[in-house]
């Protein structure tokens, strides 16, 4: 939207578009709307955004180079030249790296609850982690399910304030901390997961699906093979400006190195990448060709 009124030449290209807030059940951090799905946001921000003259192409990047004027883009198999881009590239789920996890991917492992959850009515499903995420998910889950456990390795569960008071008043829901899941089994789909510890005298608990909700991995390879500077986390290092090491690339959303990840952080960083783009296409030499 800010590029449209920048009159800046864009293109925007996802996989996702809207990417993982589109998972969201409810989104009610949000300024200016009480209460909305993730899915509804993400709909009216693309709206907003085709309001002005943008091009946006559902794809996959899948190679960047550095030309003399800037950068040019492989894409469903073409070739865009850039002077700027714009790494809003997100993240991916974390996986638990357990037995049984890729054999029943879609056969009762998921990873998001508003996605699959409703394939589990009256059933009795796990979540695994101890973040907002984790308890957000075992919310979802405990409006399809007879019985949600939250399985989580430390000592006491992470949410929000709210979320977490929302979670143990819920009569569903049953948290198992200190606990690891180390085996998911079953035939045709999954039927149980191995703890590492008893719980009530069973390492084995009876289930009829996981939903693992233990964090997400940055998407920063991209701007890594052109030399973009990242941290111990491969996040994407940005200043106020949501500018990179490298001139002409910008990045903002869960993908950067900022502590506070939520959809306004993220929309408030984009604002200011576009800005900088804006700025370094105007302050730009054109190197002749």
């Amino acid at each position: 939207m800010y590029a449209g009124r920048f009159k800046l030449k864009t293109l925007v290209i996802g996989s996702l578009i809207g990417g993982l807030i589109t998972w969201t059940d409810n989104v009610e951090n949000y300024p200016g709307f009480k209460k909305l799905t993730g899915i509804e946001l993400a709909e009216k921000i693309k709206e907003h955004a085709l309001e002005y003259d943008i091009d946006l192409v559902e794809g996959k990047v899948t190679k960047l180079e550095k030309t003399k004027n800037g950068f040019k883009v492989h894409a469903n198999n073409n070739k865009f030249d850039t002077k700027t881009i714009i790494f809003t590239t997100g993240t991916e789920v974390r996986k638990l790296n357990v037995p049984g996890e890729e054999e029943f991917n879609g056969k009762g492992v998921h990873f998001c609850a508003i996605c699959d959850g409703y394939a589990y009515q009256d059933k009795v499903i796990a979540v695994i982690g101890g973040s907002d995420s984790a308890a957000k998910e075992a919310l979802v889950m405990a409006g399809y399910g007879e019985k949600v456990y939250i399985i989580y390795r430390g000592d006491k569960i992470k949410p929000e304030p709210v979320n977490y008071e929302r979670v143990t008043k819920n009569k569903k829901i049953e948290i198992i901390t200190n606990t690891n899941v180390l085996e998911i089994k079953g035939s045709a789909k999954v039927e149980f997961a191995i703890l590492d510890k008893p719980y009530k005298s069973n390492k084995e608990l009876k289930l009829d699906a996981v939903f693992v909700a233990i964090g997400h991995l940055p998407m920063s390879d991209l701007a890594k093979n052109l030399g973009v500077r990242l941290n111990e986390k491969n996040e994407i290092i940005i200043d106020r400006e949501s500018k990179t090491n490298v001139p002409g690339i910008f990045a903002a959303g869960d993908v950067v190195d900022a502590k506070f990840k939520q959809a306004i952080t993220g929309v408030g960083e984009a604002v200011n990448a576009t800005y900088s783009a804006y700025q370094h296409i105007m302050n730009q030499e054109i190197i002749p060709q």
